[in-house]
């Protein structure tokens, strides 16, 4: 396994209609967004890059939203993703949309993103799985310095693991698109991935995950100590036989 972190810069899309099939992965993801968006409660709600900024989230209850980017024309904010202009603890969701896959270190973005999380908080991760057909499609080396296929794609497994690593609760998670197609169009290759049912969305071309921040391990560790027992049999110097016979001979004598 690769590691997570390079010293390499990316070309990072700041908006959907840069990406191949721009329109069913945009549709895939609001979609989704769509769902949760009413169970979103707090105050303050992040939406951190240019593909985020996009998204509509209007209808969530969190009426506070900032849109954090540098080149898109929709954000609020301009500012580093690796430092945040924010306290600690200060924003209740975070959306952070295909992020991971255009940064040089994803495990500093993702710990970056957890200190401004509030307890309890929720953070929404979108990006394009490894293990599938557009995850394959980024070998051709007449793709691979395009977008999507330029940057870098991580299975949702694995970015489970990091999440768990900072005591995230994965709540949902699910990949769509076995086939990518357009808008509209209704071909055999969705039927069939409909049809395939589990097995296609584990192969799916992106994944959509919610995870929520727990301020308790999600592993209760087992104490070292333990407590001592108040009655416990004599197990040094005891012997069964002598003590028979001075019960034995204790008896006699009240006869």
């Amino acid at each position: 396994m690769k590691p997570a972190r390079i010293q390499k810069t990316f070309a990072q899309p700041h908006s959907w209609q840069q990406l191949k099939n721009a329109q069913w992965a945009f549709d895939s993801i609001q979609s989704r967004l769509d769902e949760w968006c009413p169970k979103l409660f707090g105050y303050h709600m992040l939406k951190l890059g240019g593909l985020s900024c996009e998204l509509e989230t209007s209808h969530c209850n969190i009426k506070h939203q900032v849109h954090l980017d540098i080149t898109n024309p929709r954000h609020t904010i301009i500012a580093d993703a690796f430092d945040l202009p924010f306290i600690e603890k200060s924003i209740d969701t975070a959306l952070v949309c295909h992020q991971l896959d255009y940064c040089s270190d994803p495990h500093r973005l993702l710990r970056e993103v957890d200190r401004i999380i509030i307890d309890d908080g929720y953070i929404i991760l979108t990006g394009f799985n490894s293990i599938s057909l557009t995850g394959l499609a980024r070998w051709y080396p007449w793709r691979k310095n395009n977008l999507p296929w330029s940057g870098r794609m991580f299975s949702p497994y694995r970015i489970k693991d990091w999440l768990g690593v900072l005591n995230y609760e994965v709540i949902y998670s699910d990949c769509s698109g076995l086939f990518p197609s357009k808008k509209g169009e209704k071909p055999f290759s969705i039927w069939l991935e409909h049809s395939l049912g589990r097995c296609a969305s584990t192969f799916g071309g992106m994944y959509f995950i919610v995870a929520r921040k727990r301020t308790c391990p999600l592993k209760p560790l087992k104490p070292h100590w333990e407590l001592k027992r108040r009655l416990a049999p004599a197990s040094v110097g005891f012997n069964k036989n002598a003590s028979s016979k001075a019960s034995c001979n204790n008896q006699n004598r009240l006869k």
